[in-house]
């Protein structure tokens, strides 16, 4: 017997001998959307979970042939996942041990039993068979994205194999040179200039190799954007303004690009999460909602560390989160502790989370997100940070007044570049004050083509012809 409800209602199985017991609960769930499902004994039972899924059971312990101990057994050896829970009409505390041990009850409920207390143990074993249920999802993408990582990692190390394979090739010619010189000073020039041109190959091949994994981390950056929909472009306008800060704090250039890649992935942990959660906006998050949010930092160090080259980006990305205050999470930090690349990155990635409304409810302006930003000072970042950030706002400020960024579709001959185009890895590719010819126009095109990566180019504002001249009369 079943009580009709919609598909998607959660389906409960009821198994008593009792028919007025089995009205009673029917009475109790139908009104609370459940799908529910009457059987009068045990094997009745079975033979309804054998036609159609069950989520939760609730067995009566004494009935006849086979009792509430053998049948929840038999359930939990054909289903595992179905919730369990046993009522008992009598206080035998040995049968009731043998159901937890047998049958791995969820909750035992004695009769007569409180309407809202069995409603409640019956939220309480859905919503704990669907933390498990997504648990076991997480732990099968996280092994599914671990593996994917160890392949990327693979083929990096293959890469470097070539690369000392070349490198003790260099070695044999650089020995082969030795020998000779007492011989023949000029085969010595000429072997020197052929190893001029063999360091010039190399030193092309290794920098092909880092705008490679440069190109790589880039695509990283662009997977979650892909996935949740959001603003395209957030990994790389957060990872520009971090590095200018950084450029302004006078930091090393291997620190620099730390924080520029860490800018890049700083959301990579949040491929992991559901997606209703990535769509959601913070500050709508439920308790559980955030607390799982809360992780991603940690499972974005967790997959990049096998990456030997992305372990500083991956410690900032799990402070990015951190306070000087010691409010953050995950650690706690405070004061020093606190790296200053993650501030740099927590600073950058608020900032444009603001502008673009993917961090409240509505977009702030430009002058709004930057006093956001100020409201952090003493307790989120340090002074200099701050002041840093203030510096990059008002060159940011001059440049949007004196130019126009355009894609290389609408780039026009004699167009003159306001600010250098840099590739992935951040080297200088076009300088600021190049003019555009069309050779050079058609080389940028197919340049794009080949690294399928897309630039932007920010060009001068053309004059305005109302300002050039007076009317004529």
């Amino acid at each position: 017997m079943q009580e009709a409800a919609p598909e998607s209602a959660v389906v409960i199985l009821f198994v008593d001998d009792e028919p007025s017991i089995l009205s009673a609960l029917r009475r109790l769930f139908r009104p609370h959307g459940y799908k529910v499902l009457m059987a009068d004994s045990g094997a009745a039972g079975l033979a309804l979970m054998g036609l159609e899924p069950v989520d939760l059971v609730i067995s009566d312990m004494r009935m006849p042939e086979m009792d509430g101990v053998q049948f929840l057994e038999k359930v939990r050896e054909r289903w595992p996942e179905v919730v369990r829970i046993l009522l008992t009409g009598y206080a035998d505390i040995s049968s009731t041990i043998d159901a937890i041990n047998r049958g791995e009850i969820h909750r035992y409920i004695a009769k007569p039993w409180d309407d809202q207390d069995i409603l409640l143990s019956v939220s309480d074993g859905l919503k704990r068979q669907g933390l498990e249920r997504e648990n076991r999802r997480l732990v099968a993408l996280t092994q599914a994205q671990n593996l994917q990582l160890q392949e990327a990692n693979a083929q990096l190390l293959e890469l470097n194999t070539q690369l000392q394979d070349a490198n003790g090739q260099l070695q044999g010619v650089n020995e082969a040179l030795e020998l000779r010189v007492k011989e023949r000073t000029l085969e010595l020039e000429q072997s020197n200039a052929q190893l001029a041109q063999a360091n010039q190959a190399l030193g092309a091949a290794n920098l092909q190799l880092e705008e490679n994994f440069a190109l790589s981390i880039s695509v990283f950056s662009g997977l979650l954007e892909l996935r949740d929909g959001s603003v395209s472009g957030h990994g790389h306008r957060v990872a520009d303004l971090a590095r200018r800060i950084a450029g302004k704090l006078g930091l090393d250039a291997t620190l620099e690009t730390d924080i520029y890649n860490a800018g890049l992935l700083h959301e990579v942990g949040k491929i992991g999460l559901p997606d209703h959660l990535l769509q959601k906006n913070m500050a709508l998050m439920t308790g559980q909602e955030f607390a799982l949010y809360k992780l991603h930092p940690q499972h974005a160090q967790a997959a990049l560390l096998p990456l030997g080259r992305l372990q500083q980006s991956a410690q900032i990305i799990r402070s990015q989160y951190e306070r000087i205050d010691g409010k953050g999470f995950p650690d706690g930090l405070s004061g020093a502790e606190v790296p200053l690349g993650a501030q740099i990155v927590n600073l950058a990635a608020t900032y444009e989370s603001l502008i673009s409304g993917r961090l409240a409810e509505k977009v702030f302006s430009t002058e709004e997100a930057a006093a956001a930003v100020h409201e952090g000072l003493a307790s989120r970042y340090e002074a200099a940070v701050i002041e840093a950030f203030d510096a990059v706002l008002v060159e940011l400020t001059a440049e949007a007044n004196a130019d126009v960024e355009l894609p290389s579709s609408e780039l026009k001959s004699g167009m003159v570049l306001s600010r250098p185009v840099l590739s992935p890895l951040g080297k200088v590719l076009l300088p600021a004050a190049f003019k555009f010819t069309p050779p050079v126009i058609k080389q940028v095109q197919e340049f794009e083509k080949k690294l399928e990566h897309p630039f932007s180019f920010f060009v001068r504002k053309p004059p305005d012809p109302k300002r050039s001249g007076g009317a004529r009369s």
